[in-house]
């Protein structure tokens, strides 16, 4: 029973299947995030995929591209720890699937500076708008500090 596992042709196709992922991911991460709207990450902007067509084959695309995205997920997670560019295919996978929470999870994703940084680098490569991400997701509000009116009217402060 455990003979296939240690098969020599087994691993010879698990090394394709990391090399064909390897070079698909180099060349469709690039091109999808290349074509994605500026605007793709900001709230202010709803997205509305197929919203004037039968609703039949609105519901039989929606079931293929939650199928695709969660095709890309799985390979991303595999391509954390074999060759790939593993976050950013699993993000291109929760971009394709619909569930709740999905546009606040996609926005703390792509709003981490690291990743931010590298797509828009990207992008800017290919003469594109860089991305707007809103709202910033790991960026905390801002502390607003009161201060005391006597200090505020240039006054001193107890103590002093």
């Amino acid at each position: 029973m455990i003979e296939w596992v240690h098969s020599t042709n087994l691993l010879v196709y698990l090394f394709a299947a990391s090399v064909v992922t390897f070079i698909g991911s180099l060349i469709a991460i690039p091109l999808i995030l290349v074509r994605l709207p500026a605007h793709y990450f900001d709230e202010r902007h709803p997205r509305i995929w197929l919203k004037d067509h039968d609703p039949l084959l609105r519901m039989l695309a929606m079931g293929l591209k939650n199928l695709l995205g969660l095709l890309f997920v799985l390979a991303g997670i595999a391509m954390l720890v074999l060759p790939g560019q593993g976050v950013l295919t699993m993000l291109i996978g929760l971009s394709l699937m619909d569930f709740p929470g999905k546009l606040t999870l996609e926005r703390k994703l792509v709003s981490t500076p690291m990743v931010l940084k590298a797509i828009n680098l990207l992008r800017e490569r290919f003469g594109r708008a860089p991305l707007i991400v809103y709202p910033h997701c790991h960026i905390a509000p801002p502390i607003i500090e009161t201060v005391p009116d006597s200090l505020a009217k240039g006054g001193k402060a107890e103590g002093d």
